[in-house]
């Protein structure tokens, strides 16, 4: 079995092609094309972690993911996320490959999934970007925003305003114009296309702050009891979109709404089928959008499965390694 560590798997990432792998893999997960168990959650006293699995039929491998994450982190000076993915063979099911990537796959896949809901999802003409939260996958979230949207003027909130200036800085070393707001509020009421990032356990967001034409990515509440919007703007939004539907009514955003019972099973169109053109996505620019987006195991296995054969690739590898094993004696 390869180890791969961060560094290596930094090496051989291509942004542009694992973004597309994981569009595709939206779609067979919508097209019933995989096998993808329940979520593995597990709470701790300052975190929880994730286990995520599947395979997609028709791939040479699995993968199984853990993922971790604990924001108390901040304050003794490391990552607030940790992990790593195992890449194993569906013809012998042994591991071939260990990404030690420390949740940098996590917190990519993620944030590429939120550009992808944009770029169905926004209104033709972004005039502001807003960003709720500021840590890792705030600034990935814009980050990775650049090439669906061609906006460079920011508003940016955080419950802890000491971090502003440090995302402001960020933004513009990436392009950007950012200006910090004085509430979440504040942000989408300033801003097009909004993505929230937090852990927040009540809604931050008010349905009165929301203008007509806002497309809203919310990418924090994903474990139950976790919330970033008022469950009235969910149930005022024209399209609501998740990237799961079993994941999103149990642990998502939607949660609140779906135990309220403010909206229907109807009302969700899943990722995959807005992006395969089964189902609608944005139709009116003066529609509000929203995306609910959990975090599904066909994106890790289409981050981890593109590193990995980008490796091989590098190493004049071809094929299953597993295949190659014999047995003593």
């Amino acid at each position: 079995m390869q180890l791969l560590n961060l560094a290596t798997i930094r090496q051989h990432l291509d942004p542009a092609a694992v973004m597309d792998a994981i569009e595709k893999a939206f779609v067979k997960y919508s097209a019933g094309d995989v096998t993808v168990p329940p979520v593995g959650h597990l709470p701790f006293p300052t975190g929880d972690c994730h286990i995520k699995y599947g395979y997609i039929t028709g791939d040479d491998y699995f993968v199984i993911k853990i993922a971790s994450g604990s924001h108390g982190n901040h304050a003794l000076g490391v990552s607030p996320s940790s992990g790593m993915m195992v890449v194993c063979s569906a013809t012998t099911g042994h591991p071939v490959a260990l990404l030690q990537d420390e949740g940098h796959l996590t917190d990519l896949r993620t944030a590429m999934a939120g550009a992808i809901a944009a770029k169905y999802l926004a209104p033709p003409e972004v005039r502001t970007i807003g960003i709720i939260g500021s840590g890792i996958q705030a600034k990935l979230q814009l980050e990775y925003l650049k090439p669906v949207c061609a906006c460079r003027k920011v508003l940016v909130w955080n419950h802890r305003a000491e971090r502003h200036g440090e995302f402001i800085e960020f933004a513009s070393a990436a392009g950007f114009t950012a200006t910090a707001a004085d509430s979440a509020d504040d942000v989408a009421a300033g801003s097009d296309l909004v993505v929230t990032t937090t852990p927040s356990t009540s809604a931050m967001i008010g349905s009165a702050a929301v203008r007509p034409g806002t497309h809203i990515t919310a990418v924090g509440a994903d474990t139950p009891g976790k919330q970033e919007l008022d469950a009235a703007l969910v149930a005022r939004a024209d399209v609501l979109v998740v990237d799961s539907l079993s994941q999103c009514t149990d642990h998502g955003e939607i949660q609140t709404a779906v135990r309220e019972k403010t909206i229907r099973a109807s009302d969700l169109q899943e990722l995959g089928n807005v992006i395969a053109g089964k189902a609608p996505g944005r139709t009116a620019p003066e529609q509000i959008t929203i995306a609910d987006l959990t975090g599904v195991a066909v994106q890790d296995i289409a981050i981890a499965t593109s590193v990995f054969a980008a490796w091989q690739a590098a190493n004049g590898q071809t094929g299953d390694p597993s295949l190659a094993v014999t047995l003593p004696g």
